[in-house]
């Protein structure tokens, strides 16, 4: 099966770590599926008029969170588009269901090597402020095992984001011809 724009029904929603690859491997998914891309952050900071990192120390964790949720449902509810959702998003239950009944969840997953690469001196990620490393350990051991919840894991590496971009979808086409087959009872 060579998956189109017309047998993709849901969103594809990227869920995992900041440094995982969700927009950059979101956004060449999405052209090579012919589909819109999102990014959540983005809109989430279109539509508070300021940054992430704003909206934490302005309003707190949780109040972004809500936004979040609002913003996720929102661009769930239009046509399908491939979605990169923020490191967090999938950890609320709300917008973890929400993803559940429009969307398929892709857990991109990447090791501690890989996650401290990709992000360290980054300072516009308000959860990377201090020790980088020991902060993405502590939330590999929190948030792994719910993004282990999500409908496809594909492990992303060092490598050009073709690669992960390719097994997106072989995952996806796979994940996708057996949903379509018949249950057996």
């Amino acid at each position: 099966m060579v998956i189109t724009a017309d047998k993709i029904s849901r969103s594809i929603v990227l869920v995992g770590l900041m440094g995982a690859g969700k927009s950059c491997v979101g956004r060449r998914l999405a052209q090579k599926l012919k589909l819109p891309f999102a990014d959540a952050d983005n809109e989430i900071e279109a539509a508070a008029g300021c940054s992430i990192s704003e909206i934490f120390s302005r309003f707190g964790e949780p109040e972004f969170r809500a936004g979040e949720r609002r913003v996720v449902g929102r661009l769930l509810e239009g046509a399908p588009c491939v979605l990169a959702t923020g490191g967090g998003a999938f950890m609320d239950g709300e917008t973890r269901r929400l993803i559940a009944d429009k969307g398929i969840s892709i857990w991109l997953r990447a090791d501690l090597d890989l996650l401290v690469k990709r992000t360290i001196g980054r300072d516009h990620r308000p959860l990377l402020r201090g020790d980088t490393r020991g902060i993405l350990q502590g939330l590999i051991e929190k948030r792994y095992p719910t993004y282990a919840l999500a409908d496809i894991a594909v492990d992303t590496v060092d490598r050009p984001p073709e690669v992960t971009v390719d097994r997106v979808l072989a995952a996806l086409t796979n994940y996708l011809e057996t949903a379509a087959l018949p249950s057996q009872t």
